[in-house]
């Protein structure tokens, strides 16, 4: 697999390199939850970007909204510019898959 590349004019600052370093060693460790707080413009994406680097995993990230997920689809594409960034976002607003219950014997047919 072709390591992540980050690119940026940066280094990681205040708490952000004791996040990275935790983070990365959690996943690296098998932990599969890990919490990443902080307030708006604190550097969050480009601390995960750095975990994302270190860790070398292929990586799904996901936004609560459209708008953010534009701009972490940005950021990540400016960060990585070596490496493949996707971005999709469903345009269902509803979307109920195709379900089946065997304890209650319930077939649930696909909505949107």
């Amino acid at each position: 697999m072709t390591a992540f590349k980050l690119v940026s004019d940066f280094e990681p600052t205040g708490d952000q390199p004791a996040a990275i370093d935790a983070l990365s060693r959690n996943i690296k460790d098998g932990r599969r939850h890990n919490v990443l707080l902080g307030v708006t413009g604190s550097g969050k994406t480009f601390t995960m970007a750095h975990v994302i680097a270190r860790v070398n995993k292929p990586t799904l990230v996901l936004a609560p909204n459209k708008t953010l997920a534009a701009q972490l689809y940005n950021e990540f594409k400016q960060l990585f510019p070596e490496n493949a960034v996707e971005y999709f976002v469903s345009y269902y607003d509803y979307y109920q898959p195709e379900a089946y219950i065997p304890s209650t014997d319930t077939y649930i047919q696909k909505d949107s």
